[in-house]
C-alpha cells in the first residue's frame, strides 16, 4: 500500500481562493441587486428601459447615470420618480461632462531632401 504526501501548503492557496471568489460573487450580487431595487424606485418604467437599452450600447455611460441617480437619491435630491424625458436630460448633462474632444496633429517627418530639388 503506498501512501500519498499531499502537501497541504500547496492546496490551502487554491481553497482559500474559491472561497474568495465565491464570497465575491455573492457581494457583486448584493450590489447589483441593491442599486436595481434604488434605480426601481426612483426611475419609472419607461426610463427604466431607456437605461438598460442604453448599458447595451454603452455600458459605461449607463454606469455612470446609475451612479448619479443612486448618488442624488442618496442625499434626497430626487423628488419622485424620474420619467423618461427627466432621464434625457440626466444622460445629456453626463455626455456634456463626459464628452471626449478629437483632435487631429499632423507631424510631418523631416526627410533629407527638399522639394525645391524635385528638378526632373
Amino acid at each position: 500500500m503506498q501512501k500519498y504526501n499531499l502537501n497541504v501548503m500547496m492546496l490551502s492557496p487554491i481553497l482559500f481562493q474559491d472561497g474568495n471568489n465565491q464570497q465575491g460573487e455573492e457581494a457583486k450580487q448584493r450590489e447589483t441587486d441593491m442599486r436595481n431595487s434604488i434605480l426601481a424606485q426612483v426611475l419609472d418604467q419607461s426610463a427604466r428601459a431607456r437605461l438598460s437599452n442604453l448599458a447595451l450600447v454603452k455600458p459605461e455611460k449607463a454606469n455612470a447615470v446609475e451612479n448619479y441617480l443612486i448618488q442624488m437619491a442618496r442625499f434626497g435630491k430626487l423628488g419622485g420618480k424620474i420619467s423618461e424625458s427627466g432621464l434625457i436630460e440626466i444622460l445629456e448633462k453626463v455626455s456634456q461632462q463626459t464628452e471626449k474632444k478629437t483632435t487631429v496633429t499632423f507631424n510631418r517627418r523631416r526627410v533629407m531632401d527638399s522639394d525645391d530639388e524635385d528638378d526632373y
